[in-house]
């Protein structure tokens, strides 16, 4: 049986902040260099890293709520990440966000069924009633009451308006979202439910998803393939039980080796790195990592390693494979 084709395609993807100063003088941030990775239809695929990996800008450059300084998107064949603004629109409606604060990313003076449908007013789908009822359909899939419709925002707890996120991303029916850290501001008790919804609607629709997140088991719950992500670069990309059965890269065995294990009585040995992910403003040169590798040598300091194959369709960035 072939591999599901690809719907979205990341090639050397680049995104640079500030830069450009009255006498050419301003810093640049590198929060972004050189990403490449495949979305195949159906999959989900989890990109992790710690906080100031380049994660979100990554998420929000392929969906180009942010322009990308340089690479390709191409979605479905098409290169999106040079369109204008009006070429760009009729994409809007197959990819959608699911933002990481549900307070912050939902306008307080808008009812649900406001928030929900603004999407279908924008894009010219049906009329009011008909909106309303696709919304009303969205609460359904997120197992929130249609009554919600009514209501505010700020009456809701924070479990239940990460739903009303959620609902809001499948109201246009997109085949592509990108989740960025949809349990990281909720509370352990309220992570799993929002988890296993997302887990039992990818079963239950197919959907794409790019699942950002810093916590390892969540991406092992539900990625089929995963992408380590650090300084804005990619470190190691491969099936999920190939990274987390056998890592490859010292970056990659750091963080599985701070994850929990499974298993009653098994401990795992753990790998603290040393120091802090360096500014982005100053990444080192040659291996991004080699300033907390365990396993750098002076060669990491001249050259930057290119991503090879370790196994099937895993990769892994590291001159000392």
């Amino acid at each position: 049986m072939s591999a599901p084709s690809p719907l979205v395609e990341v090639r050397g993807l680049t995104k640079h902040f500030g830069g450009g100063g009255l006498f050419g003088g301003s810093k640049v941030v590198r929060a972004v260099d050189d990403v490449t990775f495949t979305i195949r239809r159906g999959q989900v695929v989890g990109l992790v890293g710690e906080s100031g990996s380049g994660k979100t800008t990554v998420g929000r450059t392929i969906l180009r709520l942010i322009d990308p300084t340089g690479g390709k998107v191409v979605y479905d064949g098409t290169d999106i990440a040079g369109l204008s603004a009006s070429a760009l629109r009729p994409w809007r409606k197959r990819m959608q966000y699911i933002f990481q604060d549900p307070y912050a990313s939902l306008s307080q003076r808008m009812t649900v069924g406001d928030i929900l449908s603004e999407g279908l007013d924008i894009q010219g789908v049906g009329t009011r009633a008909e909106r309303l009822d696709r919304a009303a359909m969205a609460l359904d899939a997120v197992e929130l009451p249609r009554e919600a419709l009514a209501r505010y925002p700020h009456e809701f707890s924070g479990g239940q308006r990460q739903r009303i996120g959620i609902a809001r991303a499948l109201t246009l029916e997109p085949e592509f979202i990108v989740a960025d850290e949809p349990v990281s501001a909720l509370d352990v008790s309220i992570q799993a439910q929002i988890v296993n919804l997302l887990r039992d609607l990818q079963a239950r629709t197919g959907q794409t998803m790019l699942l950002i997140s810093h916590d390892l088991s969540v991406i092992e719950f539900l990625a089929d393939t995963v992408v380590v992500l650090y300084l804005g670069r990619v470190m190691e990309a491969g099936p999920s039980e190939a990274v987390y059965t056998a890592p490859r890269h010292p970056y990659t065995q750091a963080l599985l080796s701070a994850v929990p294990s499974t298993v009653p009585g098994e401990k795992r040995q753990r790998t603290v790195l040393k120091g802090d992910i360096p500014s982005p403003l100053s990444p080192p040169s040659g291996c991004v990592f080699r300033t907390r590798c365990p396993i750098a040598t002076a060669e990491c300091a001249g050259t930057v390693p290119a991503l090879q194959g370790v196994g099937t369709d895993h990769q892994a960035a590291c001159l000392k494979l």
